[in-house]
């Protein structure tokens, strides 16, 4: 993989996913996904399938993270990985979105990775809270 600084050197779509992350627009979000896009979270082992689905799920991450920002992107093979800070709380976290991309440059699989676990576990338990679920 090699990295980049700009949003400018990202596939059309993944730059349009990231541009609607930092601007917080969850409807755009959601429409850079493709129909039958997987969600992987970084706690729940339960893989979430389609844009709907995972819509609602950005749309929760965007009431729990604050002070989001992206920080550096690698490029690879047919994927993107976005890395982030964020604080949930007190906590404040490291990660990394990792998207593929199909032809037409729609994400059709996003993996979030959260680090460190303390941050992971406050992730959690405010996702919980706000699906009214113990994920």
């Amino acid at each position: 993989m090699t990295s980049a600084m700009t949003a400018s050197a990202l596939p059309a779509r993944m730059q349009r996913f990231r541009r609607a992350v930092e601007a917080r627009d969850l409807a755009e979000m959601t429409q850079s996904l493709a129909e039958d896009v997987v969600f992987e979270s970084p706690i729940v082992f339960k893989r979430y399938v389609g844009r709907e689905a995972v819509g609602f799920i950005l749309g929760a991450v965007m009431t729990v993270f604050e002070d989001f920002r992206y920080v550096s992107e690698l490029h690879g093979d047919g994927e993107t990985a976005l890395v982030f800070t964020a604080r949930v709380g007190e906590r404040q976290l490291d990660g990394i979105d990792l998207g593929e991309v199909d032809a037409e440059g729609a994400i059709t699989k996003l993996t979030v990775f959260v680090r460190p676990l303390s941050a992971a576990l406050a992730l959690r338990d405010a996702m919980g809270a706000r699906l009214g679920m113990n994920p």
